[in-house]
């Protein structure tokens, strides 16, 4: 669903994600990660998946980008068996970290090289053509569904539909926590004052979504505690969006999934204090 997904969002996206993945979880493999436990689940591909719809929306579709995608998905390989091995005694995932690390590095540095710069395409916000924070239904609808989508950069509210559908196929649990996430973050941006084209199109909600999808059932049992910390967690998410966004702002802004990854790391690794909170499984 997720693969049909991307392809509606555009070819580019699902078939340079598919390079990501399969060169992510190729390299897991040669190098020889455990197929049972990371490869086989997913876990070595992921991030090279984000890693190629990441680079082919800034940098277009040529022969440089399927070169940088390629190193990309082998560098964020490399990254998450590293992370794992730093992370793990603390109990805590490696999330897309090497995705945001990997592909912040290659935002940061293009500018430099000439041959991966030349192609860039320009993603300034939606409100830069659509100034204001005066909210309509059109942004609320749009937006809860694009807060979706852009976990994987799309902005179509039907792409988000389609991987809505998805979440509840893995689960009616996961589709709903995914959900009421995109709300919580629309509505955060909401109050604090964010631009109103940007909520339409979601920005503020894919952290959100990713985080409370972390911190309830995924890696926190189910329980009315953790619904409270989740929605906690995904309000935090959405607001550190902004401040993400402005420290980046210099390279276009590109806040990726840092304030997920940032927020559910603190998040879980204060668990162990909290007596009413446990791991799940």
């Amino acid at each position: 669903m997720f693969l049909i997904a991307l392809f509606a969002g555009g070819w580019q996206f699902g078939l340079f994600a598919l390079l990501g993945t399969v060169v992510a979880t190729l390299t897991a493999a040669v190098l020889g990660v455990s197929w049972p436990e990371r490869i086989r689940p997913g876990l070595e591909g992921f991030n090279g998946t984000l890693v190629g719809v990441a680079l082919v929306l800034y940098l277009d579709v040529r022969w440089m980008t399927v070169a940088l995608v390629i190193g990309g998905a082998i560098a964020a390989s490399v990254l998450t068996s590293a992370l794992n091995v730093l992370l793990t005694p603390y109990n805590l995932p490696t999330f897309t970290a090497p995705f945001c690390m990997v592909t912040s590095v290659a935002v940061i540095g293009g500018p430099a090289f000439s041959r991966v710069w030349a192609g860039h395409a320009s993603t300034p916000p939606p409100s830069a053509a659509a100034p204001g924070t005066a909210m309509t239904w059109t942004y609320f609808w749009q937006g809860t569904l694009n807060g979706i989508g852009q976990v994987f950069f799309q902005n179509k509210w039907y792409v988000g539909l389609i991987f809505l559908a998805g979440l509840f196929i893995a689960g009616w649990v996961t589709g709903l926590v995914a959900l009421v996430s995109s709300l919580i973050g629309l509505l955060t941006g909401w109050v604090l004052g964010a631009q109103a084209a940007d909520l339409g199109a979601g920005l503020y909600g894919y952290n959100s979504v990713l985080t409370g999808l972390a911190l309830f059932g995924t890696f926190l049992a189910i329980s009315p505690v953790s619904a409270g910390y989740a929605a906690v967690g995904a309000v935090t998410a959405a607001g550190l969006t902004a401040g993400v966004a402005n420290v980046f702002d210099v390279v276009g802004g590109h806040t990726l999934t840092w304030p997920f990854v940032l927020v559910s790391w603190v998040f879980l690794a204060a668990v162990p204090m909290f007596g009413k909170l446990r791991r799940a499984g």
